[in-house]
């Protein structure tokens, strides 16, 4: 007897999963504000220095980095739920983390 797995229920479970993680942390708002701009700050934002001093990278990198920051903030300020707060967090760190690896190798 052979089962088998549906792989779109497995995705709708997985996604299911993380909107109900991201749900139950509603109440842990404004410390996921508090981390995102902390850990962006100390993490991305040296960034553009790093990339265009040490790897000669284009002077866009300065404001993507810096415009990503300031929208960290007006999604924390302006109100927006949790659920937006962090996939931009999440956004945040693949934008930048992208950069990083296309001028490094």
């Amino acid at each position: 007897m052979e089962t088998s797995i549906n792989t779109s229920t497995v995705k709708n479970h997985f996604w299911a999963n993380m909107l109900n993680v991201a749900d139950h942390q509603s109440e842990h708002k404004t410390i996921w504000y508090l981390f995102s701009l902390v850990f962006q700050g100390v993490f991305f934002l040296p960034i553009p220095a790093v990339l265009m001093y040490y790897y000669h990278a284009s002077i866009i990198v300065l404001p993507i980095t810096f415009g990503l920051y300031l929208g960290s903030i007006i999604v924390g300020m302006g109100g927006f739920g949790i659920r937006v707060m962090i996939g931009f967090f999440g956004f945040c760190v693949v934008v930048n983390l992208a950069m990083l690896a296309f001028y490094i190798f």
